[in-house]
């Protein structure tokens, strides 16, 4: 039996408090390497001893796995809803076809295909609750068991194209911070190099994220794969890496061409056989295979404390999957004084150190990312170190940073102009107008206007292809 930390004890209270005082659905925030995963097996383990039915939710194999793994150490033994687990008296597809115990873990992709097979659950526990959106497969199953609580756990609570988690989830608890966690010693604390690899500025973003063809085409290349092992053999050489890659290709190149410096290196995705992604994490748990490339699968549900070193060679526009990313690589094992991250396109400068402070907020539809209104790390010229915004020498080699004179006011000549109550007017219309979202509402503003007929249909076409023009 696991003895829980007291933030996770906290954790729980808190969301017993939540349900207690009329929340359905709360939302549990804690940082990759917290310790959801166990928080949310102790509630679990408690449901079921009162009787309760609780249906766990993951989209990925190596989640269902974990969840699984941490449940029986609570001495729960679950039922697994999912493609490829042995199967029970009773069952012809190698998954469960009706509920046997209390506690079932069940694969998204498995359980939305046979929602009438299973009996409703009491509490549904839904792991990485950020992939939730408004419709898809998440959806169906929250809405096919409506009179169940709903407990949604996740380190970074919003979502990648910016769609609301509010529309599933009514209250927001936040747990301890990384910061909080690291000066408790329950993450590892970190180093971060970030050396001038490429120039990300000219990418472009679609649904809230860099384009991925852009960014493949700017990532894979020998050259930068090149300055990427260089200081993987000057920062990390022989430490157990992960590498987040921009594309499936990507991957296979960065490995492809670590194993041809003698570095042990293997690159795994969604279509690698599930036997061998297992066998390759395991003999990267010990040691014989040192990088692991991917893109996307590390970013969740890999959990393995003796990872040392993240290099990221995918540029994002998210947040949330940067602290994903470099989350993986916080977990405290024993040898292990800091986690090295080599920063080669510019994440850590975009949305600051791990550690730092992040406020976030549960509005009426969307989950909001507060930006930080600090300025970005410093980068130390000499060995691209990063330090904290306000520092005055280098965290790494002590280099003194450059004291920049403050740039003094100049004037220009210029002449003041009066506004007339006719320009003011206009300027008011045009902010009014830019308060019409939809045709409808432009039609509604031409009439009250009394604009000629056609003039609402015009404005809205022009809206329409200016944002065709800056998607493309």
């Amino acid at each position: 039996m696991i003895t829980l930390r007291p933030y996770q004890n906290d954790g729980i209270q808190a969301i017993r408090t939540a349900f207690a005082t009329g929340s359905r659905a709360p939302l549990y925030v804690l940082p990759t390497g917290g310790g959801k995963t166990v928080l949310f097996s102790a509630i679990a383990e408690s449901s079921e001893k009162r009787g309760k039915r609780v249906l766990i939710l993951a989209h990925r194999v190596e989640l269902v796995d974990q969840i699984v793994n941490s449940l029986r150490q609570f001495n729960v033994n679950p039922d697994v809803i999912a493609a490829g687990y042995g199967r029970r008296a009773g069952g012809t597809h190698g998954f469960a076809t009706r509920a046997y115990h209390a506690v079932s873990v069940a694969s998204v992709q498995t359980l939305v295909r046979r929602l009438d097979a299973y009996q409703d659950p009491t509490l549904i526990i839904v792991d990485e609750c950020h992939h939730v959106s408004k419709g898809g497969t998440w959806s169906q199953i929250l809405s096919r068991y409506k009179s169940a609580k709903i407990l949604g756990v996740t380190a970074t609570p919003l979502r990648l194209d910016g769609r609301g988690l509010a529309s599933h989830f009514d209250k927001l608890i936040i747990g301890p911070t990384v910061a909080d966690l690291t000066a408790q010693g329950y993450l590892a604390p970190s180093r971060i190099f970030a050396p001038p690899t490429v120039d990300t500025s000219g990418l472009h973003t679609r649904m809230g994220e860099f384009k991925t063809d852009e960014s493949e085409a700017l990532m894979d290349a020998p050259s930068i794969t090149g300055d990427a092992l260089s200081h993987y053999k000057k920062h990390a050489d022989g430490l157990a890496s992960l590498v987040f890659c921009t594309s499936v290709a990507h991957a296979h190149h960065v490995a492809e061409q670590f194993r041809a410096a003698n570095v042990a290196a293997i690159a795994l995705d969604g279509t690698t056989d599930r036997d061998v992604r297992r066998m390759a994490v395991q003999d990267f748990r010990d040691g014989k295979i040192k990088v692991l490339t991917s893109c996307d699968l590390f970013s969740e549900g890999f959990d393995v404390p003796g990872v040392q070193c993240g290099i990221l060679l995918r540029p994002t526009a998210s947040v949330g999957l940067f602290l994903q990313q470099v989350g993986r690589c916080l977990r405290p094992a024993s040898g292990k004084d800091r986690a090295i991250i080599l920063d080669h396109v510019g994440n850590t400068q975009r949305f600051g150190l791990p550690e730092e402070d992040r406020e976030w907020e549960l509005t009426a539809d969307v989950v909001h990312h507060k930006k930080l209104k600090k300025p970005p790390p410093r980068v130390c010229p000499k060995c691209f170190a990063s330090s904290p915004a306000r520092a005055t020498v280098c965290a790494e080699c002590k280099e003194p940073f450059e004291v920049k004179p403050r740039q003094e006011l100049t004037e220009k000549d210029g002449e003041l102009v009066e506004l007339t109550a006719e320009q003011i007017a206009k300027k008011r219309e045009r902010r009014e107008q830019g308060r019409s979202r939809t045709l409808a509402e432009l039609e509604a503003f031409a009439r009250m206007k009394g604009y000629k007929p056609g003039w609402s249909k015009r404005v809205w076409e022009a809206r329409e292809a200016k944002k065709q023009k800056e998607s493309a």
